[in-house]
């Protein structure tokens, strides 16, 4: 069955367009969504990648390795490229029940016992490259694939080192989770890896969910004819995100933008400098989206929640929740 149009979800705009500016930009460092079962989270995720054009990648590489700047690391294309060929995004879903050498890769086991080698078996990490690494209840994973992922995520590199096995592939990917808050909080290690966080709620409007159910309804009965029906937004959507990275070079933050970036971090109390580049990253995505060619105040604005409410340290002298507090500052500071 074909992926749900992401054109054809309906309301969840905050997320919406956190997928796309992560789409834009991969540095900005993945998405978070946290919220209510049954919101769309997961089928979001896989529309963006079915909407994403195809990319080039050396056939024959577990990797999925651009042909135009195969990975230094990569042990399959230093060996010397052939044949390229065009594979749709990869989405790799990392189970919560997924071992150590699942993820990261191990020893050969068929080939070690057939024929005596040491040959490398890739992982789920692997198979992410270039692409998306989704991983659903993201708050309920073990920790020592937590500390996995970290080390992963900050260097584009899997090293393995295991069973006699000594070796390096490129692992960059968009990490993207989910979860439901009420059955756990997130390790604030791995939280701040996140560069966007989106909060996702069950409609309340009854319009909103009668058209959510007809949507699905139609799409469960004739998966092909409500896809078609949404084509052309959908080539509309895809062209839009390859005009934006195409010009996302060129967008300018002028300095009064990142004056207003760093203020608005200051009023929060957000540690370190992350939260000032995370803002001018995603604001500068989305003004590539809109096709401004300078980042403006409006753009910061629309993006602040995602990118500073899970950057927040805790007051116990404030109840109201992280979001209120970010749409506070956001008032005093960046006043329209």
């Amino acid at each position: 069955m074909p992926a749900f149009p992401f054109t054809a979800i309906v309301a969840q705009e905050e997320m919406k367009r956190a997928l796309l500016i992560a789409a834009v930009d991969p540095t900005v460092g993945g998405v978070l969504v946290f919220g209510d079962r049954g919101t769309g989270k997961s089928t979001a995720i896989r529309a963006l990648a079915a909407l994403l054009p195809k990319i080039r990648a050396v056939a024959g590489c577990p990797y999925s390795c651009s042909p135009d700047s195969p990975a230094a690391d990569c042990p399959h294309c230093s060996q010397g490229r052939g044949k390229t060929h065009t594979i749709p995004v990869p989405v790799v879903d990392l189970p919560l029940g997924a071992t150590e050498d699942r993820v990261v890769g191990a020893l050969d086991l068929e080939r070690a016992l057939t024929r005596g080698e040491k040959a490398f078996e890739p992982g789920l990490l692997a198979r992410a490259n270039r692409g998306f690494l989704y991983i659903d209840e993201v708050n309920l994973l073990e920790d020592h694939l937590v500390d996995l992922l970290l080390d992963v995520a900050a260097s584009g590199v899997n090293t393995v080192e295991r069973e006699g096995l000594s070796l390096r592939h490129p692992a960059r990917f968009v990490l993207v989770g989910s979860g439901n808050p009420e059955e756990g909080e997130l390790r604030p290690q791995l939280l701040d890896r996140f560069g966007l966080a989106c909060e996702v709620g069950t409609p309340t409007e009854i319009a909103t969910r009668i058209e959510v159910v007809r949507r699905r309804d139609a799409f469960e009965r004739d998966a092909e004819g409500f896809c078609a029906a949404h084509a052309k937004t959908e080539k509309a959507l895809q062209k839009r995100i390859v005009a934006a990275r195409e010009r996302l070079g060129t967008v300018s933050v002028p300095d009064a933008v990142l004056e207003a970036a760093a203020k608005l971090c200051l009023a929060l109390g957000t540690d370190g400098l992350r939260g000032e580049l995370t803002l001018m990253r995603t604001a500068r995505a989305l003004a590539a989206l809109d096709g401004a060619e300078t980042v403006d105040i409006a753009h910061l604005r629309q993006v602040a929640p995602s990118a500073l409410r899970h950057r927040l340290r805790r007051n116990p002298l404030d109840e109201s929740g992280s979001t209120a507090r970010v749409a506070r500052a956001i008032t005093e500071v960046l006043p329209e």
